[in-house]
């Protein structure tokens, strides 16, 4: 802590983790260790398959191999920290540090949401417009909703941390969480946060709103169209290509829009916790598994990789 002529301001905070647990560090340790290396090496998976093989060059998989990028990363924010605290007790983040950890976790849910749209988009124009498709979702066009997504996410963050790195933190400095979320940390600030919690709320709705309007227009396009091909069979081809984007999007968007578009910080932290597991940690491991077992392109391209890399 540093002093100044009235207050005590706080420059690191103690992230509690999860010391209801505290009994069982081994167990918990293991686990988290376990999904962030299975959550890495899968994404990795993903990114060289789809590299690695031309007929996966397509914008869907363009899409998807940004989507395993952006996990990897967003994985990688919070994991690792929570490892330190368990394995060695290093609870400690500076102010600065947690303010990025902030950052970076908003920005990568944001861009997230920004890419899952965008991938809707690109199924609806794949199964409604199946003849203008090439010409449309060319590769300058991919490239540009993906910058755009990333962009976003970043931009629809940086007011709510500027506004943020302002407040005073007087005491105590101990955050009930795994990491620097918004909510615990507002509520240690010995400042108004009123202004701040609806920004954050109106940003937060703002992002899930636009993303989930053009995935649920994209999608209600996509299932007419569908209704409208003859025949059982043709029906479920045409919707295969939809099925693990839209299991995806119903696991993301239900645990984050229970979390984040809320105009009040929660108050049960111990269920902001357990949320955020889910979100943070279990669904990023979760999405390769979706995307590969019911995908066919995937897996005949990495079988076929893994034969070209054993000539045994």
């Amino acid at each position: 802590m540093r002093s100044n002529s009235s207050d005590t301001l706080v420059t690191e905070f103690i992230l509690v983790g999860f010391s209801e647990l505290c009994r069982f560090p081994g167990l918990l340790s293991g686990a988290f260790l376990t999904i962030y290396v299975v959550t890495v090496l899968e994404n990795l998976v993903v990114i060289g398959t789809i590299g690695a093989s031309r007929q996966l060059h397509t914008p869907m998989y363009f899409f998807l191999a940004n989507l395993s990028v952006l996990e990897t990363f967003y994985t990688t924010v919070t994991v690792p920290k929570l490892l330190a605290g368990l394995l060695s007790q290093a609870r400690a983040i500076s102010f600065s540090g947690c303010l990025t950890q902030l950052f970076l976790f908003l920005s990568l849910g944001s861009s997230e949401c920004f890419l899952l749209a965008t991938m809707a988009c690109d199924r609806y124009l794949a199964i409604c417009h199946p003849l203008h498709y090439p010409a449309i979702m060319h590769s300058r066009l991919c490239l540009h909703l993906t910058l755009s997504a990333w962009l976003g996410g970043f931009l629809a963050s940086f007011v709510s941390i500027a506004l943020i790195s302002r407040l005073k933190f007087c005491g105590p400095n101990v955050l009930n969480h795994f990491f620097c979320d918004i909510s615990p940390l507002l509520q240690l600030s010995c400042s108004d946060t009123t202004i701040i919690e609806t920004l954050d709320f109106v940003a937060a709705l703002a992002v899930l709103a636009t993303s989930l309007l053009v995935t649920a227009i994209s999608y209600a396009h996509i299932l007419a169209t569908v209704l409208r091909i003859p025949g059982g069979a043709g029906r479920r081809k045409a919707f295969s290509t939809c099925t693990s984007h839209l299991v995806v999007v119903v696991i993301f968007y239900t645990t984050t829009v229970f979390m984040y578009a809320r105009p009040h910080a929660i108050t049960s932290f111990d269920l902001n916790k357990l949320v955020s597991v889910v979100y943070s940690v279990v669904t990023p491991m979760l999405n390769p598994i979706i995307y590969c077992l019911r995908n066919r392109d995937i897996r005949e391209a990495l079988v076929k990789l893994l034969r070209a890399l054993d000539p045994s």
